[in-house]
């Protein structure tokens, strides 16, 4: 099915309103669950509530909570956000899978159910926060390998000095309800698809209000010819990759493929049947931020710097 941007933006205007209730809802859930602990890192308030089967990272800012990440004590090989089970569906736009790096690392629940599946991948995740990584070990169950590690740095600047290639590069960034800027430009696309090995893909997770959702798009789809979006459940994974738009039988084809290869706990044929959408002609305003090399490292310091708030852990 081929929409305008204009027009999924539309198909998302009531999730729009379902996510603003969803925030309040967490914020609520919030309030009656336990706070497990709170730190005040370089970058974020950081809360981790629980309770006997489960526990949630949030960063709070002006007496609201945004959700990062969230696990299931009793069943932790669980991904109970349903936009990160979207994100594994980039598996079946490449051709081979040998490297992932994913920017932003929350609790580490997407690339551990990803080691899980592909225990021989090498999976690096790109997280700005340490104190994030030391939370993500010591709650989500979050472990580095020889195969699996972490580095702390803003992803952009890590991606600037390091020449690697990846076959998916996974970008889940967020500031509150929204992706830094700097993640979400055309100059900072073009340096995701100078890292990317041939065939390789971005596979970005992308906030839906409207207008940010068609630029967004249309700055992805200046550098990545095509573009495909997936319903995450109130929030949109794009995947942007070369050449044009893969025929749904073909995707289908390699899904089956990689399905019986992984045996994957959430099943990526389903997923692309039912919530693949391939993106016509963008209209948004394309985001670009062209600035010297000193300049833009400023920007990216600007845009990393905490939030100046209020927030209080619930009583």
């Amino acid at each position: 099915m081929r929409l305008s941007p204009t027009a999924f933006g539309v198909a998302f205007a009531a999730a729009l309103a379902l996510l603003a209730q969803s925030l309040l809802v967490q914020t609520a859930a919030a309030q009656q669950t336990g706070l497990l602990e709170k730190r005040e890192s370089t970058y974020n308030n950081i809360f981790i509530f629980g309770d006997t089967d489960s526990v949630t990272m949030t960063f709070g800012h002006n007496k609201r909570y945004f959700t990062e990440s969230s696990m299931k004590l009793s069943d932790p090989g669980a991904l109970t956000v349903d936009y990160t089970r979207m994100m594994t569906v980039g598996l079946a736009y490449v051709p081979k899978v040998e490297r992932i790096l994913e920017i932003g690392l929350g609790g580490g629940r997407t690339i551990s159910y990803l080691k899980a599946a592909l225990p021989d991948t090498a999976i690096l995740a790109v997280e700005i926060d340490k104190d994030v990584v030391d939370l993500a070990k010591k709650y989500f169950q979050f472990k580095e390998s020889a195969t699996l590690r972490a580095v702390v740095a803003d992803g952009r600047s890590f991606l600037m000095r390091d020449k690697d290639l990846w076959d998916i590069i996974l970008i889940d960034a967020y500031r509150g309800p929204f992706v830094p800027f700097h993640l979400l430009t055309k100059e900072f696309y073009t340096l995701v698809k100078s890292r990317l090995a041939p065939g390789g893909i971005v596979v970005q997770n992308i906030e839906p209000s409207t207008m940010l959702f068609d630029s967004a798009t249309a700055t992805l789809n200046s550098v990545f010819p095509s573009v495909d979006l997936y319903d995450g459940g109130g929030n949109v994974v794009a995947i942007g990759y070369d050449g044009p738009s893969a025929r749904q039988t073909d995707l289908m084809a390699r899904a089956g493929v990689v399905q019986a290869r992984y045996n994957l706990r959430y099943d990526i044929r389903t997923m692309i049947q039912n919530n693949r959408r391939v993106l016509g002609r963008p209209t948004g305003k394309i985001l670009t931020d062209d600035f010297a090399p000193v300049e833009t490292m400023r920007a990216i310091e600007q845009n990393n710097e905490k939030w100046k708030d209020q927030t209080e852990a619930p009583r």
